[in-house]
């Protein structure tokens, strides 16, 4: 919900009503990953949780240390959770019981969230660094390195990693070797995680743009400025690019030109990244509360 809420949500998609809550021991800025009915999400108290997705009732909690923040979102694979923490760590944890599988240790807090895909854990740390880990040890396959903390999470499409860092720039890397293919420099921090759909890459920046990449070159096709940061990472659905900003509004932008379609003012920022289930759009904004759109808007 807010920036300052303990508790995880579950509400009626179609109403808004509250079904279940559940409070945590801390903060939650982690995303929950749901999976076969159970939703995993990391809290500020340190811990990782599983909850039963009718009920809200833990199935198991497992700590990276107390007085951590755990702010990365989970990604469930084949049985396993992937997460980081500010313990520096990166886990693998056992999806029905919660027991460690593998620890990965970086130089820095971790709240960048993994994209796992054929075997391969992908993450980045404020440790300066982007890791490709094998998803079954642990074992690092290769890393890269920025120049600034990366709190940004990864995007995976057509054998490229895209992920921004606080160095100002946007960076695409080879999935197989982490060598560089090209990278784009914002006037700001990029911790914002990137969206690509056919071709293009969609990213914001601390310097209030929003950008439109070539996804195989970096070539700006457009950007759109806001009033403030923008962390919202977008969603694309029906030639639409939905975001939030600091600024306190939610823009839904036309894919190809940028031009603005509509907007939303809320009450406060809106960091979060919205999600698009059958046509309709849902957000949280700083504010405590969560809204959502019709396909009319």
């Amino acid at each position: 919900m807010g920036s300052a809420d303990r508790n995880v949500y579950a509400l009626d998609r179609q109403t808004g009503e509250v079904k279940w809550s559940y409070e945590t021991g801390g903060d939650i800025f982690s995303s929950p990953a749901v999976v076969d009915g159970v939703v995993y999400i990391g809290s500020y108290d340190g811990n990782i949780y599983a909850l039963d997705g009718k009920t809200g009732k833990v199935i198991w909690s497992y700590s990276t240390g107390n007085q951590v923040e755990v702010r990365s979102s989970p990604a469930v694979v084949d049985g396993i959770v992937y997460v980081g923490s500010h313990d520096y760590s990166v886990y693998a944890l056992e999806a029905a019981t919660g027991k460690l599988v593998w620890s990965f240790k970086t130089r820095s807090l971790v709240s960048s969230s993994p994209v796992v895909i054929d075997g391969v854990v992908y993450i980045g740390s404020w440790d300066n660094t982007v890791y490709a880990l094998r998803a079954r040890t642990g074992e690092r396959i290769w890393s890269y390195s920025t120049e600034g903390p990366v709190f940004s999470s990864p995007a995976l499409a057509d054998g490229m990693l895209y992920i921004g860092s606080d160095d100002g720039k946007f960076y695409a890397l080879d999935a197989k070797t982490g060598s560089l293919r090209w990278s784009f420099k914002t006037g700001a921090e990029v911790r914002c995680s990137p969206g690509v759909a056919d071709g293009v890459v969609y990213v914001g920046s601390y310097d209030n743009k929003f950008y439109a990449l070539d996804a195989r070159t970096g070539k700006p096709l457009w950007s759109y400025e806001t009033g403030h940061w923008i962390r919202s990472s977008p969603a694309i659905a029906n030639g639409v690019v939905y975001f939030g900003s600091f600024d306190g509004k939610f823009y839904a932008l036309d894919v190809k030109t940028g031009g603005l379609l509509w907007q939303y003012e809320t009450g406060s920022a809106v960091s979060a990244a919205p999600a698009v289930v059958r046509g309709m759009v849902y957000i949280t904004s700083w504010d405590d509360y969560v809204y959502a759109f019709g396909p009319e808007e």
